[in-house]
């Protein structure tokens, strides 16, 4: 007989496995103290800036920027590109009107890799995304020596002391940072420190269930908390003075009406990955969600 308790605890599991796996991984990194200067010296030592957060403001095409992300597993899904080209890939991005990449660079349940971080780099224009589970300062040095613009914090695997301080590192040095919520709580502890760039997850990450409803609860909740309002009601030349907090919606995005809903209660942006890669027509794919 099939049990779903079972079957619910070991899925509750996958996400605690994955920060395990992470730990096990940062003990291997060269001990190291890193402060906001070594940062900040990193970035000047590598050159070009790609400004990500001014991307996101001014989308390439239709009213809703769209961070691809070059993504070949999952979790959930398991292998999602049989054919996996990670430049190919964000080339094909690139064109199709993308305005920042996310780059998975979690080997053990992603099959991502930092090498396609730099990989990346060199062969388009756009601002990258480092997707991966931060859980140690050493790891913003990386993202940065290997060619990342933003850094993603979760802040279901970080305690209070560690969100507050890799958030004020990453800025204080001049990467963008998006703070991934969930939850009310989560988001709560997301404004408290500042975040200007939040992430919310329409995918349970304990439960790996999706509800795009997630997205529109918790914009509710900001603009209520901070008087977000959602950047699909203000004119084009206000989007960066008028709306200094962006909201991404992430997971779950597969249609243009899913698109309409998300930017009607406030998403300036979206971040989609499995749709876009399991598409053969990319450029097609995106063209769909962001103009219909």
């Amino acid at each position: 007989m099939f049990d779903v308790r079972c079957c619910q605890i070991k899925i509750v599991n996958i996400l605690d496995k994955i920060v395990e796996q992470k730990k096990r991984e940062v003990a291997q990194l060269p001990a190291r103290l890193i402060a906001a200067g070594d940062l900040r010296d990193a970035l000047l030592e590598r050159g070009e800036r790609r400004d990500f957060m001014a991307a996101l403001r001014k989308p390439k095409l239709g009213s809703v920027a769209l961070i691809a992300e070059v993504k070949k597993a999952s979790p959930s899904a398991g292998v999602i590109c049989q054919d996996f080209d990670p430049v190919r890939i964000a080339k094909e991005y690139e064109a199709a009107g993308a305005s920042c990449l996310s780059v998975l660079t979690d080997e053990k349940f992603f099959q991502g890799s930092l090498d396609y971080l730099r990989q990346i780099r060199a062969a388009v224009k756009l601002p990258l995304l480092r997707k991966d589970f931060i859980i140690d300062e050493r790891q913003i040095m990386e993202a940065i020596e290997w060619g990342a613009d933003a850094i993603l914090l979760i802040v279901a695997i970080l305690s209070d002391a560690q969100l507050e301080k890799f958030h004020s590192l990453a800025t204080e040095a001049g990467l963008a940072v998006l703070v991934e919520v969930h939850d009310e709580a989560e988001l709560g502890r997301a404004l408290k420190i500042g975040a200007t760039l939040i992430g919310v997850n329409n995918r349970d990450l304990k439960t790996f269930n999706v509800d795009l409803a997630t997205t529109e609860r918790l914009a509710k909740r900001m603009k209520s908390r901070t008087g977000f309002q959602p950047v699909s009601k203000l004119k084009t030349g206000d989007r960066l003075e008028a709306c200094p907090t962006l909201l991404v919606a992430e997971s779950g995005i597969h249609t243009r009406a899913d698109v309409e809903r998300l930017a009607k209660c406030g998403a300036g942006a979206i971040l989609v990955g499995e749709s876009l890669v399991k598409h053969g027509d990319i450029r097609g794919k995106v063209r769909e969600l962001l103009v219909g």
